[in-house]
């Protein structure tokens, strides 16, 4: 048996997230079965991150065992004839057999895309949130600053989450105009259920002058998710890529 790494790429619209699930169409359970069809064997591929429904990813990492014949670096051009377009194995390679991406420490680099103007543009409608008013992005900029380094992110987070603990650290959060877009674009060794997207919605509040910059400190040490913005819609946010420490 040998361990191998792949590089995966995908547009998220239209899978209910990465995890399989059965009667549900994921990435994870696309490429479980395309490892079937190439290898013959019953292989349940583990991703580094566990992207939500329709939430795209530049690059995620994922292992899986097998004792195929197949050279390590040619699983990505094989698997990729077995895949749909809107997922693609974008690099392949062995690692040791106790590698796993999901366990060791990472930064994870996640980006999300707001398009604003009065009309969506229909060409990236499946990759950005449109918004039709103004926002004051040295609003945003200053709000963002406030959620860096460590902090008790209980109120960025779903009420749904299972996370041992809600702390996390962010290492670098930045809020640029990007021609008729606002990227948002938020890095950290791991992040709670839905944290970025409540972030995107806190930081799109905070420009529309609905939320004070000053007023994010007081959200974080509230810790009540009623005191944070709305949970920004999931086809903005793309996961840019997994950077192993």
């Amino acid at each position: 048996m040998k361990r191998i790494l792949i590089r995966v790429s995908y547009d998220g619209t239209d899978y209910h997230g990465w995890q399989a699930a059965e009667g549900q169409e994921t990435i994870a359970g696309n490429i479980n079965r395309a490892l079937k069809a190439l290898t013959g064997e019953n292989i349940e591929v583990a991703g580094s991150s566990r992207t939500d429904a329709g939430v795209h990813a530049a690059e995620n990492l994922a292992v899986f065992d097998t004792a195929s014949t197949v050279p390590p670096e040619r699983f990505s051009y094989a698997l990729n004839t077995f895949l749909p377009a809107d997922i693609r194995i974008i690099g392949s390679k062995e690692v040791p057999e106790d590698y796993h991406p999901r366990f060791l420490k990472t930064e994870k680099t996640y980006r999300y895309r707001i398009q604003l103007g009065e009309m969506p543009d229909p060409l990236r409608i499946r990759f950005t949130w449109h918004i039709s008013y103004p926002l004051d992005i040295s609003a945003m900029q200053e709000a963002a600053e406030k959620l860096k380094g460590e902090h008790d992110f209980r109120a960025f987070c779903s009420v749904h989450t299972d996370a041992k603990t809600t702390v996390r650290e962010i290492t670098c959060i930045d809020v640029s105009p990007v021609s008729d877009e606002v990227h948002i674009t938020v890095k950290g060794y791991g992040f709670l259920y839905n944290m970025v997207r409540i972030i995107a919605g806190t930081l799109v509040e905070t420009g529309r002058g609905r939320i004070e910059p000053s007023g994010i400190t007081e959200i974080l040490d509230s810790l009540d998710r009623g005191k944070a913005g709305p949970t920004a819609p999931p086809q903005g946010l793309c996961l840019m890529g997994i950077r192993v420490l």
